[in-house]
């Protein structure tokens, strides 16, 4: 077995993200790869929450199905799961946790104390480490890593904590190895030195690292989920790198502080999701307005309203394209990897900056929760742009430009006057009604004349190609998050006619990208939306519509896995084989 599927669940508020974080630095630092994402209801305590772990010889970066080994925490957890468990599914808990008359091979269950021993050590919530230490026994992890880990974790607890921490470990590590001479668990993995090297990182840490790199010196942000993780992370190293973190009163006040912070110089960013936004989009208007720079993270969220707060979905793809009132340009990068995260973040600062538009980053509550370990992040070419000016006198805040693209000034840094104004204005930002002269002018440099300067600076997708040639005959196109699932997918069916193209760029998209879709006899196209937004962004822009039986969509808030990619794919071109359109 060289690809573990780990899942760990219990009821919120028996410390399942803590075994999460704990149990992915200590199987990377033990020379694994290492992948985990969670689901989890919207509720402080009760409910069942799940995490799982991918620990494997080979890099691996995407969702799947099946379950090798469960470990459960709470009698729920086998009926939560049951979709998802096999004949080989092994289960690891305590006795009044593991629900024997749903378990397909009753053989298959090693039963630990783990709540008694939990108990002896001091209390019934170190049962969760006592898990943890029980993985790490049968994968082999370094213990002294993992005391390392609890140490620096728990010291502002006390001496006392700990040591029950400690201990709890060492109970369950004992009794990983106790399995493991059993032989009935085959977790032979191979180490790799170099992974103990490598970066672990989720999407909302990308996120936020991307944003420090961009010269990020301000965040406004209230707090939404699954939004907040990036507000988090800049607030724990604002100190380091100088940022001004604000927790809004509100949406209306996080967009506004946003664009007030731009106007007076610095370099701000404005972190929400879906609902969240739909406040914002009177501010986001008024930056089109005024030009003003103005980076967003939206993390997408199912709804419509409340929704699923704590649930992935890709269902704002129109909302953000088509937001606010009038006509403006915008960009809307839609990351695929957490080196992408980075990358485009950073850029995202660069550019808004230096075009003067707004530019949303489109992420899901999938992405951001997501980590894995990843080899470095590409920081050769990072270089903070400022993309202003010293005033002089006669200075014009929207000065008819070539390219549409204004000197921008800031307050205080010149002597000339910087007027900016929500209502039409002329070239020195003082309100104007003249229609047939200011207007027209105004609408050509905003509108027309930057929509080229960004048409210049789009992102094309990439493709990826099952064999060297570079041919392909089937195109599955995605965007975003669906990056790691399809490609492992493809890799999987390992069919030289299957070829991936992945966005990461949804607005505006290049109309070069005709020619790759042209090359495929069928396309599909996979997002999670019930609608296929992305198809019709493909039709609007490139004039290529995608009929509804080569839309595979899901919208029920979980993520496609590894194996339903897989299925989709084949079921579909098997249909086209067949005869179907």
């Amino acid at each position: 077995m060289q690809d573990i599927s780990l899942v760990i669940c219990g009821q919120a508020g028996q410390g399942i993200q803590t075994v999460e974080e704990f149990l992915v630095s200590i199987i990377k630092m033990s020379g694994y790869h290492v992948y985990a994402t969670k689901e989890y209801m919207s509720r402080v305590r009760g409910g069942m929450n799940s995490t799982e772990l991918r620990i494997s010889s080979q890099r691996v970066c995407a969702f799947v199905d099946k379950i090798d080994i469960l470990v459960s925490l709470d009698i729920g957890a086998v009926k939560h799961l049951q979709h998802r468990i096999g004949e080989n599914t092994y289960f690891i808990g305590d006795p009044s946790s593991i629900n024997t008359d749903l378990v397909p091979n009753r053989r298959k269950i090693f039963e630990f104390e783990f709540n008694t021993k939990a108990k002896e050590i001091g209390n019934k919530i170190y049962s969760n480490v006592i898990a943890v230490g029980v993985i790490a026994g049968l994968l082999h992890c370094d213990k002294n890593f993992a005391e390392e880990y609890i140490n620096d974790r728990f010291k502002d607890k006390g001496k006392n904590v700990v040591e029950k921490n400690i201990d709890s470990f060492h109970e369950g590590y004992i009794k990983g190895k106790e399995l493991l001479k059993q032989q009935e668990l085959d977790l032979n993995l191979e180490k790799t030195d170099t992974v103990v090297e490598e970066i672990l990182f989720n999407g909302n840490q990308s996120i936020g690292l991307g944003a420090i790199a961009g010269g990020c010196n301000f965040i406004s942000a209230y707090p939404m989920s699954p939004s907040t993780g990036t507000l988090i992370f800049l607030a724990q190293h604002s100190h380091e790198f100088n940022i001004i973190i604000d927790q809004a009163e509100d949406e209306i006040a996080a967009i506004n502080k946003g664009i007030g912070s731009w106007y007076a110089g610095g370099r701000p960013m404005v972190s929400t999701s879906g609902g969240g936004f739909a406040l914002m989009v009177e501010g986001f208007s008024l930056a089109g307005m005024i030009e003003s720079p103005l980076v967003i993270h939206l993390a997408q969220r199912p709804g419509p309203a409340t929704g699923l707060p704590t649930r992935t979905g890709q269902e704002d793809l129109n909302f953000v394209i088509h937001a606010a009132h009038g006509e403006f340009p915008r960009i809307v990068y839609a990351p695929g990897t957490i080196q992408q995260a980075f990358s485009l973040t950073q850029k995202a600062f660069n550019l808004s900056d230096r075009l003067q538009v707004p530019i949303i980053i489109l992420t899901d509550q999938y992405f951001v929760d997501t980590y894995y370990n990843i080899p470095n992040l590409n920081v050769s070419r990072i270089q903070v742009e400022h993309h202003f000016i010293e005033s002089d006198e006669d200075y014009m805040r929207y000065k008819y430009t070539n390219d549409g693209i204004s000197p921008r000034a800031i307050p205080g840094y010149g002597i000339g006057l910087v007027r900016v104004d929500s209502d039409e204005h002329d070239e020195h930002g003082h309100i104007t009604e003249d229609l047939m002269g200011t207007r027209k002018k105004m609408i050509e440099k905003r509108v027309h004349k930057k929509m080229e300067k960004v048409q210049e600076n789009i992102i094309k997708p990439e493709l990826v190609t099952m064999n060297t040639t570079g041919d392909y005959e089937f195109l599955v196109i995605c965007w975003g998050s669906n990056y790691h699932v399809v490609k492992e997918a493809i890799e999987k069916i390992d069919d030289p006619n299957i070829a991936m193209l992945h966005f990461s760029q949804v607005y505006p998209i290049s109309t070069s990208v005709k020619e790759t879709l042209n090359k495929a006899s069928s396309l599909l196209v996979l997002e999670n939306n019930e609608t296929g937004q992305f198809s019709d962004v493909i039709h609007i822009q490139i004039g290529i519509e995608i009929p509804n039986e080569k839309r595979i969509l899901k919208s029920n808030g979980a993520p496609f896995s590894v194996e339903e990619v897989i299925k989709e794919i084949r079921d579909r071109i098997e249909t086209t084989s067949g005869g179907g359109s």
